[in-house]
């Protein structure tokens, strides 16, 4: 009986032991990272102690998608069934640097749709922990490219049409003095990348100087581009 129960305390023990050996961190860094649009990144993740993810389950995921799966390890092998389909090709870890816990991911020709919160989830057979990543992608778009539409309700109507931004930019028209014109409300398409195309009508008359100025501008990442358009006088 009393053998038994040794038996049974050296189980715990060992059980234990396993748990604190399994025991770690998950870490990355705090700030953001900002990613430049067709850029390759790296999403830093790492265990501490520098212990070895080789024989653990590394899942790296967007929070912001619906099906968040971005990359899965497990069993030492990369598992592909789940992914979100604009990651496939794009991603892959470290893998010779598991064995010291680099866990992180990297990321080729980063596109509007990656941006969003990065779950670096690792689990090991009695413990897991995950730490969250912000993406913030970039791309600055075309200048923006002025049209004549022809006579509009009295006047005579403008385009003017900027492509390829990452967050979406605002378009203004402005008249020779630099003063917003009220415009229709614009039209806005996000493309199958994340990158946004936006166009903005407005009916003109006729000015001294006859001159008017498209203007695209995103603040997040400080740009700002001009087209100015001379309109014949009739």
């Amino acid at each position: 009986y009393s053998t038994t129960i040794y038996i049974l305390q050296c189980i715990v023990l060992l059980y234990k032991l396993q748990c604190i050996s399994d025991q770690f961190e998950v870490l990355g860094p705090t700030d953001p990272i900002v990613a430049v649009a067709g850029d390759d990144i790296i999403l830093p993740c790492y265990l501490k102690p520098n212990i070895s993810a080789e024989d653990m389950t590394v899942d790296w995921l967007n929070l912001d998608f619906l099906d968040r799966r971005v990359y899965r390890y497990q069993n030492h092998r990369i598992i592909r069934d789940d992914q979100i389909p604009s990651y496939r090709g794009r991603t892959s870890l470290f893998e010779e640097e598991l064995w010291r816990g680099n866990t992180s991911l990297k990321l080729t020709r980063v596109q509007g749709t990656d941006e969003g919160r990065y779950k670096c989830f690792i689990k090991a057979k009695s413990w897991y922990d995950d730490f969250t990543i912000q993406v913030l992608v970039e791309a600055v778009g075309s200048k923006p490219v002025v049209s004549i539409e022809g006579h509009r309700e009295g006047g005579m109507g403008l385009l003017c049409e900027s492509e390829g931004w990452h967050p979406e930019p605002e378009l203004v028209w402005l008249d020779s003095e630099g003063v917003h014109l009220s415009a229709g409300p614009p039209k806005i398409h996000k493309d199958i990348k994340g990158f946004y195309t936006v166009k903005l009508h407005v009916i003109v008359q006729e000015t001294d100087t006859n001159r008017f100025t498209c203007r695209v501008q995103q603040s997040r990442i400080n740009e700002k581009m001009e087209t100015e358009i001379h309109l014949p006088s009739e």
